[in-house]
């Protein structure tokens, strides 16, 4: 098993930053079962929606409307990943859920760990 705590989610006005961070922890062997890390985040009457990821090899994938705005990173040592969240606008207003994904077992499964989610508010 491995759990995640977010921390940094908050109240910003436009154009305005922040930075939300992402601790695991648990077994040696569950956390280095992970492959992809990643934050999605989903608003009231929405879907959840993937905003960025990356990857075993530090290959980052973001969604369209955040790119060129948020930056997604990791500290291998501290089992810890960060988003970035800069220019920030309105419609970013949502729950934001850390996602570790692990890697796909020979059946082609894997398996997602969640967050518990931290509200990010940005007023116009």
């Amino acid at each position: 098993q491995v759990q995640l705590v977010e921390s940094g989610g908050g109240l910003v006005q436009a154009g305005g930053s922040l930075i939300l961070s992402c601790a695991a922890s648990g077994s040696i062997i569950s956390l280095n079962s992970i492959g992809t890390r990643g934050w999605y985040r989903q608003a009231p009457g929405k879907e959840r929606e993937l905003v960025a990821a990356i990857g075993m090899t530090g290959s980052t994938n973001y969604a369209d409307s955040v790119k060129g705005r948020f930056t997604i990173s990791r500290d291998n040592a501290e089992n810890t990943v960060y988003l970035q969240m800069n220019s920030l606008k309105p419609e970013d207003t949502s729950v934001y859920y850390c996602n570790h994904r692990t890697r796909r077992d020979p059946f082609g499964r894997y398996y997602d760990y969640w967050g518990q989610g931290t509200q990010v508010t940005v007023s116009s």
